[in-house]
């Protein structure tokens, strides 16, 4: 493990070839998220024409990986029915595709025969994991990086039999 955790401009901007996220949990309570959550829960919904309204750095950073050629791909292993939470993630990914990335779901029963790391993670050309730590109510913790070629393949691994079985986001029904 290496001691030093880049940002995720450092982190993505160093993809050269790919950059894949697997996500496993139902309800993420990231502080940046909340505000716009409750807005979500109340009845709002983003305008995708408006694209000034919604566009933000995050959004910026992806659509210039893709256009150097980076395949930025994200995978979501979800529990049915979904959580509200995992509702407004749906509903939101609009965002991440128009960004470039390349977006599927995985009910989390169709997982269950797959051998999956124990956290979320980023994986860099397959070669660079930052694991994301999440509190049990899904608070962010610390993130952690690692650059062990076996535990690069197993990440490696694990996403592509999970990307393999999920549904792309744009025929993902919400149940």
């Amino acid at each position: 493990m290496r001691p030093s955790v880049p940002t995720w401009d450092e982190l993505l901007g160093s993809a050269r070839e790919s950059a894949v996220h697997l996500e496993m949990r139902d309800v993420y309570a990231v502080a940046d998220e909340q505000e716009h959550f409750a807005a979500w829960q109340a009845g709002h919904r983003t305008d995708w024409d408006d694209r000034e309204s919604w566009w933000g750095p995050w959004h910026t950073l992806i659509s210039g990986l893709v256009a150097r050629g980076v395949l930025v791909r994200r995978v979501r292993i979800v529990s049915e029915p979904v959580s509200e939470y995992i509702r407004y993630e749906h509903d939101e990914t609009t965002a991440n595709v128009v960004s470039g990335e390349q977006v599927k779901w995985l009910p989390r029963r169709q997982a269950s025969d797959l051998a999956l790391p124990g956290n979320d993670f980023w994986l860099i050309d397959g070669r660079t994991i930052r694991w994301n730590h999440f509190s049990g109510d899904g608070a962010p913790g610390h993130g952690e990086i690692s650059d062990d070629p076996a535990v690069a393949k197993l990440c490696a691994d694990a996403f592509e039999s999970v990307w393999s079985r999920a549904v792309p986001h744009e025929q993902y029904e919400i149940r």
